[in-house]
């Protein structure tokens, strides 16, 4: 989604709030007529603040505005007919409900700077991200190759879902990986394995050279990254606590240090709720699976960095390529010694390889369930990749509940044509 489809769709969303302003019209209007038939010792103009409040709820400040006005007009009515506009009484709900509407107003206002801001920040990530994820070519070789990317729904943070193919002088080599956290920053490290594979795809000798290569690449930058925002995270940890501190006297007996800090000096209880700084998991790292297909042959070579496992499409069903020996995830090579090993699959003419992010498997329905990735490919009778995809998006699709997705969610086919029959040589 780009600036001008988030816009579309803030434009379509405006018709349910048009048809929702019956609402506090209505309430102007069944208070304002209950105030005038009730006893005169009986006043119900205060329940006509509900309805700029429940306005703001929903719309901008100028209808917020108007909204206020109308209930402010309607109450200078009930004081006109049922006595004076200058009894105190009246007065002071005048006055009141001038204040609350003009409150409610400006609250409308600031709801409406944060939601410009969020859409804008968005769109410059999703420019930034179109930038990076460059189209994959439909040929490379003797492969067919499709890619399809879902962006989230349009209030959920852009995630680092990357996938790139490249040419080598015997085959071809891909990479699909999900970078941990959402954001400009997950664009960027994003942006920066991308860059590290264009690189070097064409350079190392095997896959295992190509994944060493990687880790060198990202770790140190990803290292950085990490340390300066975990300083930040920490300076205003540190800032909050000493507010804490200075607002509330010392607790005698409590324990000092007690727990795993989170951060330097902190123990887990003085972490601010809600704080996303405070993570128990906040290693940057980056899931990836390699493949290699030779030109030459019926095989697909894989190593798998902590990402889901491929999935081949074949005439007898669909098979989960689960590597026996599993890399840790790009930037955590560090943590766990590990022996980098390619391992071989068969892939003959007609089988359709299924890469994917995690964004697929997490897309949950109304009961709460994932979506079957592999039972539902295992249904699609098609012959393309591009139709395996298309197929694939619109399930998808249809199996959450509001037809949008919580993370974004990225694929690529890739299937292997089937070889030419080589010309008799007694053919003219």
């Amino acid at each position: 989604m780009d600036l001008q489809v988030l816009r579309a769709a803030r434009r379509r969303s405006l018709a349910p709030r048009h048809a929702l302003l019956a609402v506090p019209l209505a309430m102007i209007a069944l208070v304002t007529t209950g105030d005038l038939l009730v006893p005169p010792d009986v006043h119900l103009g205060p329940f006509l603040a509900a309805a700029p409040a429940v306005t703001a709820s929903f719309a901008g400040p100028r209808t917020t505005g108007s909204i206020g006005a109308v209930a402010v007009l309607a109450q200078v009515v009930v004081a006109m007919v049922r006595g004076s506009v200058t009894d105190l009484n009246h007065t002071f709900q005048i006055i009141t409900l001038l204040l609350i509407s003009v409150f409610v107003t400006l609250f409308a206002h600031l709801r409406e700077v944060h939601e410009k801001q969020l859409v804008q920040l968005r769109s410059v990530a999703e420019a930034a991200q179109q930038v990076v994820l460059r189209p994959l070519r439909e040929r490379l070789g003797p492969l067919r190759v499709a890619s399809v990317y879902l962006a989230a729904a349009a209030d959920a943070r852009i995630g680092g879902d990357l996938y790139a193919a490249a040419r080598t002088s015997h085959g071809s080599r891909l990479i699909i990986g999900d970078v941990r956290g959402k954001g400009l920053e997950a664009v960027g490290d994003a942006a920066l394995v991308l860059g590290a594979f264009r690189a070097a795809a064409h350079q190392e000798a095997d896959l295992p050279s190509l994944v060493d290569y990687l880790e060198r690449a990202v770790a140190p930058d990803l290292d950085q990254a990490h340390q300066a925002h975990q300083s930040q995270q920490s300076f205003q940890a540190h800032q909050a606590h000493q507010a804490h501190q200075a607002a509330e006297p010392p607790r005698h007996g409590s324990p000092i240090g007690s727990g795993r800090a989170r951060h330097p000096g902190l123990g887990p209880e003085d972490a601010p709720e809600g704080d996303p700084g405070f993570d128990d998991h906040s290693e940057a790292f980056i899931t990836a699976a390699l493949v290699e297909i030779p030109d030459l042959g019926h095989s697909v070579h894989l190593v798998n960095c902590g990402h889901p496992p491929p999935l081949l499409l074949r005439h007898e069903g669909v098979v989960t390529l689960e590597v026996d020996q599993p890399a840790p995830p790009l930037g955590l090579a560090g943590l766990a010694e590990s022996q980098l090993a390619t391992q071989s699959f068969p892939f003959e003419p007609g089988d359709i390889l299924v890469l994917y992010t995690d964004g697929v498997l997490e897309a949950r329905d109304e009961a709460g369930d994932f979506y079957p990735l592999a039972e539902r490919a295992a249904a699609w009778n098609g012959t393309s990749p591009h139709a395996l995809l298309s197929y694939l998006r619109e399930d998808l699709l249809a199996h959450t509940p509001t037809g949008t997705l919580g993370d974004d969610a990225a694929m690529v086919a890739i299937e292997r044509l089937a070889e030419p029959a080589p010309r008799d040589a007694s053919t003219p």
